[in-house]
């Protein structure tokens, strides 16, 4: 061998040496960082459960399926050339005709295989929006190869790359087909480590005290018991397809088979192989079609969602069927493997499986498809009425729509201005300012610096004290709150320098806080909290807050630093001899250093080092700016950290702050902080029998868990919400660390809970259709509705859920209330509203408002066109809309106060440049009557003569 050539090798094998190196020192740093990570919010214990159950399933799969799909290529290699002895007893060859299209239909099984696992795996480097892992995709069924080749996006290279890979295969077996065995060891192994959620709720079922009404088994058998089945049987076909067929391509492909024109047959050793490998294949194939008997439950197909007539009268006798016909090829394979493969040539054993795959084929596929078409169709009512009541039924109790309550509600015009001072509550309450507007405006006055931004807004309420001494006479006032976030990506490009971004910019500062029902002089925002580092508003002038000792009993502002938040999603470190900007004040800046629990301990260099080496942060290792004190933040974003702890909980999209003095305890300092995130959590499943999942990706659900996340030292509570949900019950014997009963939250956070809006979005969609319990009723679309539709600014759009401080009829006092009106389907009348309750013991409650069908009641897009076609109203508007403004219509409120419904719009004023939205007027409608007035008072004065202001 040439000098030169042994150089290279030995550079080759030195390259390899290095990569192995810094991938595994890479793999360690990860690690430590993430151990180090638990400790710091307090929940290792979770970690290590995690890890465990994922290296034990990773050991696990990849040994089994290892050992199983490479010792069977080393025993194909073994006794692909028969022996001497064994030419006669060879079964009949086949000629080239035959022998080159059964490979190349061999080689596109084996790359259609790959196609579907590397589907799969894509699909966990795009997981759900809510970190969710997905589930694994369907097992290789008889007749559903083509559909699973259906499932790939289609792009014109694929069928190329799938005949390539085929060709491949034929001319390369032996190397190709060993580093696709090798392949799917380790992404198997992968794929199953990934699936430790569904393995750990099998093994700590709850049970849900309810039965399936077709096979009598627990709910709790498929919620947590069948997706480990169906996680063991996609494994077990996808490793049994493989090996038969990577087994069967040695033994076709040998002797030069191809080359000389004819295959000469299999000898008795090679038949005794692969009719073990079949009959292993066709044992898979008898457990999948013994599973999709349950899966039944599931379908989707026809006018129901879950088992139909079809599925039950035909598809699960097909199903019963070929599950038993398999199992018993399955032992006849068994057999022949061990004593009886003189009997049948191998060229049997093709036929035999090949055979049950057409027939299965053709009986999962085409015979449902008869039977739905000619008996069910012309008579699908009759039909399918029990299937009907039991989807309703399933529904409506995954979704917990049969805990509504229902009532009628008959408006009558018999509002008079005592009914509104008795209702002053929800007067003083009525929204006037919204989202966008408001935001928009704290954009312009609040923001104060360009790296400073304000993400969301969000609803609450708070309880006013009238006398700070007595502390009687509180006042619940519901606002609107609004977080100071900092973000680096708005600062200068000049000033973006490594100490800037991780020394210098660290934290937001504090937040506005405004009554929804205030305007200031000028049409703008009337603020109890603004500013930075400024008091609490004291203006006498509004009648609100008459001093400022009021609002501080009220509202704690101090310690106002958000470290952790909406859009802090960089690493900072803090602790260092660089001071952290706290504040603008004027033409200087305050600084402030981190005091809080908060961070990653930096203070010796090799704890750097490891840190570096994950974050791929050099600098760290060259500034010399650390102390021993000095400490890293990262995972700053609340949803990242809580997804990062729990990532078997789906998240709220809304996340809300909520600013509140706790107790000190033993774990956190007094005074510490005042911020605080309360993200809603939810568990869910996709494998509620009958239970329609709508438009989403699971058909059950539940508000079980209520997360809190301080905003200065990013402490992570979980706190259980519905302790009666068994999923909840499951992750907590599994978790017994992780969570804490909800009568452990702090009394001053429990004030701000309220129902989640995702949830009530997710039940009033079901509710559409799901209100109709009457099966023929159900089946004819008769009484469908739709969320009302509003105008928004100047486009029409769907009514979003709004927080109201209001009484239901039913009700003795005002409460937090989540409501949302619906109109029949393609027309504009309200037909009901839904209401959610989020006070005190009747937190979590729904009531559903229906009016009477023979009643017309406004709905809001036909006020809209009320309003929009009044002259003066008209006039008015058209003459805002002038070049260099425009007007917006906010959100119209259907507010209920006793038996009467009243309709408020508030108009903003924006220039189309600098926009700076101020209230311009405000429209209130009731029954036939439609004022517009600059205020809210003088709207009540013009309709109720004598009431009182508010």
């Amino acid at each position: 061998m040439p000098i030169w050539l042994k150089s290279w090798r030995w550079l080759w094998w030195l390259g390899v040496l290095l990569l192995g190196l810094w991938v595994g020192i890479d793999l360690i740093a990860r690690f430590l960082v993430e151990i180090w990570w638990f400790q710091e919010v307090g929940y290792l214990p979770v970690l290590w459960r995690r890890l465990q159950t994922q290296a034990g399933l990773w050991t696990i799969a990849t040994g089994i399926t290892a050992v199983f799909l490479l010792g069977n290529l080393v025993l194909a290699h073994r006794w692909h050339h028969p022996s001497t002895s064994d030419t006669g007893k060879m079964g009949q060859g086949m000629g080239l005709g035959w022998l080159l299209p059964l490979t190349l239909v061999l080689g596109l099984v084996v790359g259609m295989l790959l196609f579907h696992n590397a589907q799969i795996a894509a699909s966990y480097w795009h997981p759900d929006p809510q970190g969710l892992s997905p589930p694994l995709a369907s097992r290789l069924r008889p007749g559903l190869v083509w559909q699973m080749v259906s499932q790939f996006p289609h792009h014109p290279w694929q069928p190329i790359v799938l005949a390539g890979l085929a060709i491949a295969l034929v001319v390369y077996p032996h190397l190709l087909l060993w580093a696709i065995a090798l392949i799917l060891s380790l992404g198997l192994g992968w794929l199953l480590s990934e699936q430790w959620m569904t393995v750990l709720q099998s093994l700590h079922p709850t049970d849900f005290g309810q039965f399936d009404p077709v096979f009598n088994r627990p709910i709790s058998f498929y919620v947590f018991k069948l997706p480990l089945g169906e996680v063991l049987t996609f494994w077990w076909v996808e490793i049994s397809v493989y090996g038969f067929v990577s087994t069967l391509l040695i033994y076709l492909l040998s002797r030069d088979s191809l080359s000389q024109g004819r295959f000469p047959g299999f000898s008795g050793v090679q038949q005794r192989h692969l009719s073990t490998l079949g009959s292993i294949l066709m044992l898979s194939l008898a457990v999948s079609y013994g599973l999709s008997r349950y899966e039944l439950l599931f379908s989707g197909q026809g006018v129901l969602y879950g088992a139909s007539f079809t599925d039950l009268h035909v598809n699960l006798p097909i199903y019963t069927l070929l599950s038993l016909l398999a199992g018993a090829i399955a032992l006849v394979l068994g057999w022949r493997a061990g004593v009886g493969y003189r009997q049948a040539a191998a060229g049997q054993l093709l036929a035999l499986i090949g055979a049950y795959w057409v027939m299965a084929g053709g009986l999962s596929l085409l015979v449902p498809s008869v039977i739905q078409r000619l008996v069910v169709q012309p008579n699908e009512l009759a039909q399918e009425r029990p299937y009907l009541q039991r989807s309703i039924a399933l529904t409506r109790r995954a979704f917990a729509l049969d805990a509504i309550e229902a009532e009628i509600f008959t408006p009558k015009a018999t509002l008079t201005p005592s009914d509104l001072q008795a209702n002053h509550l929800t007067i003083d309450n009525i929204r006037l300012w919204d989202t966008r507007p408001l935001l928009a405006t704290n954009r312009q006055l609040q923001q104060i610096r360009p790296y400073y931004q304000f993400p969301d807004a969000d609803i609450d309420r708070y309880i006013l004290q009238e006398d700070p001494t007595t502390l009687k006479a509180a006042i619940n006032q519901q606002v609107l709150i609004s977080a100071r976030e900092l973000d680096y990506r708005a600062i200068p490009k000049a000033a973006q320098t490594w100490v800037n971004q991780h020394l210098v910019y660290t934290h937001g500062y504090g937040y506005t806080l405004n009554p929804v029902n205030r305007v200031a002089p000028g049409g703008l925002p009337y603020y109890f909290v603004q500013d930075i580092g400024a008091t609490p508003t004291a203006n006498s002038q509004q009648g609100l807050a008459t001093n400022r000792d009021r609002l501080a009993v009220s509202i704690p502002i101090n310690y106002p630093r958000i470290y952790y938040g909406e859009i802090t999603d960089n690493y900072v470190m803090t602790g260092t001899r660089v001071q952290e900007l706290d504040y603008p004040s004027g033409n200087e800046n305050v600084y402030n250093t981190y005091h809080g629990l908060g961070g990653i301990p930096l203070g010796s260099r090799w704890r750097r080092w490891v840190v570096a080496q994950v974050l791929r942060d050099w600098q760290m290792l060259l500034t010399r700016d650390f102390t021993p004190q000095s400490k890293l933040l990262f995972r700053r974003s609340i949803k990242q950290r809580i997804q990062a702890i729990a990532p078997f909980l789906r998240y709220d999209s809304n996340p809300y702050l909520v600013t509140a003095q706790i107790p000190p305890t033993p774990t956190t300092p007094a005074n510490s902080s005042y911020l605080y995130w309360i993200i809603d959590a939810y568990t869910t499943s996709d494998r509620y029998p009958y239970a329609d999942p709508g438009q989403g990706s699971f058909n059950y659900i539940r508000n079980s868990v209520k997360v809190v996340v301080d905003a200065y030292n990013g402490r992570v509570d979980f706190y259980i919400a519905d302790p009666s949900d068994p999923m909840i019950q499951t992750w907590a014997a599994i978790f017994p660390d992780l969570f804490k009963p909800l009568s452990a939250l702090p009394a001053p956070l429990r004030l701000h809970l309220r129902y989640p809006e995702d949830l009530f979005r997710i039940q009033a969609q079901q509710l559409l259709i799901y209100h109709m319990t009457d099966p023929q009723v159900f089946y004819n679309r008769e009484d469908l509705w739709q969320v009302a539709t509003e105008i928004y600014g100047t486009k029409p759009k769907l009514v979003d859920p709004y927080y109201l401080i209001m009484r239901l009829p039913t009700a003795e006092t005002a409460e937090f209330i989540l409501l949302m009106p619906f109109t029949p389907n393609q027309r504009s009348n309200m037909i009901a509203w839904l209401a959610a309750r989020s006070d005190g013991a009747h937190y979590g409650k729904l009531l559903l408002y229906q009016f009477p069908k023979q009643q017309l009641v406004y709905g809001p897009e036909q006020i809209e066109a009320r309003i929009n076609q009044d002259p003066l109203i008209s006039q008015q508007i058209s003459l805002w809309n002038r070049e260099g403004s425009r007007v917006l219509q906010g959100n119209l409120l259907v507010i209920p106060i006793d038996h009467s419904l009243l309709y408020v719009e508030p108009l903003y004023l924006e220039a189309e440049q600098n926009s700076l939205p101020t209230l311009a007027r405000v429209i209130i409608a009731y029954e036939n009557q439609i004022v517009m007035r600059e205020t809210l008072e003088q709207a009540l004065q013009a309709i109720f003569p004598v009431s009182p202001a508010p």
